[in-house]
């Protein structure tokens, strides 16, 4: 069994760098918009993943902006508790691009199981035009699936609890998230059980050789050499033929030989700056 590594974790803290900020860069923008009396959630829902799909349509880029927002502290502050502990314990196995690839897979695929429960069963016909979704909660259970279902009989620490194998822990959360969906946290709770398949079937597939993340972190970094600066291009010199350097071996000598006659006739210090640049240059060269 591998041991823990603490170094591999950059992308992860990224990761959790990411959320925070989004999180205090939008509760900024609503302490601001409250100061003038605006409703800031006018702005929010822009980036909110609703379940109405014409709406949907209009603003797809909430299906990623939806999985880096949190309603408040405490939901921030448990989501990333879980990111961390089990992203460090996802980097003991896979690399940190493939966290990467999988946060966000999870998250897609969280966002549309939310939509299509809200639009498949008739419980939800009365709400789905005043529901929403938003956290990381979904991705993060892509990722605690993914590591259950890589090696399921791994023991980990929980507080208050002690050593329980990693399999019984996800078990435990989807036959929870499963019970609850007729809660008022519905929508998260089918968010969750959408991450929870993204990350089995991401093991799945891994396993037999498809990493279906790949896709995913090839276009990203396709969109980071955007950003990137394009290294300077140095043309080589092209190598000087015979003729070309016997006449400037011929010029030289030529230059030589004035700077030469001058110097005898009226010593070097009636040479100007420029012939005494061109006496110590033709001379290294000849």
């Amino acid at each position: 069994m591998k041991s823990f590594s603490f170094t591999k974790n950059s992308t992860l803290v990224n990761l959790i760098y990411i959320n925070v900020g989004i999180f205090l860069f939008t509760n900024l923008l609503e302490i601001g918009f409250t100061l003038f009396n605006l409703d800031s959630f006018n702005f929010l829902k822009y980036l909110h993943l609703t379940a109405q799909t014409d709406l949907l349509i209009r603003q797809p880029w909430s299906m990623l902006t939806y999985m880096f927002l949190h309603t408040d502290v405490l939901h921030l502050f448990f989501n990333m508790i879980c990111l961390y502990g089990f992203g460090k314990l996802f980097l003991n196995y896979f690399s940190q691009k493939q966290l990467v690839g999988l946060y966000l897979l999870g998250g897609i695929g969280a966002g549309i199981c939310f939509i299509c429960a809200y639009n498949f069963f008739p419980f939800f016909a009365n709400s789905i035009n005043k529901s929403y979704l938003l956290g990381a909660s979904g991705s993060i259970m892509a990722i605690i699936l993914a590591i259950a279902f890589y090696i399921p009989n791994l023991e980990v620490q929980l507080f208050l609890i002690g050593k329980i194998k990693l399999k019984w822990i996800a078990i435990a959360m989807v036959a929870i998230s499963i019970y609850n969906t007729t809660s008022s946290n519905a929508g998260g709770e089918f968010a969750h059980i959408g991450g929870a398949l993204v990350g089995m079937l991401y093991i799945y597939l891994y396993k037999r050789g498809k990493d279906i993340v790949g896709p995913i972190n090839k276009l990203i970094d396709r969109i980071t050499t955007l950003f990137r600066s394009k290294p300077k291009i140095k043309f080589s010199k092209q190598p000087k033929t015979d003729a070309f350097y016997n006449q400037q071996r011929n010029a030289d000598n030529q230059t030589l030989d004035l700077i030469l006659d001058k110097i005898k006739k009226s010593g070097y210090s009636s040479l100007s700056e420029e012939e005494k640049k061109q006496l110590f240059d033709t001379s290294n060269r000849l």
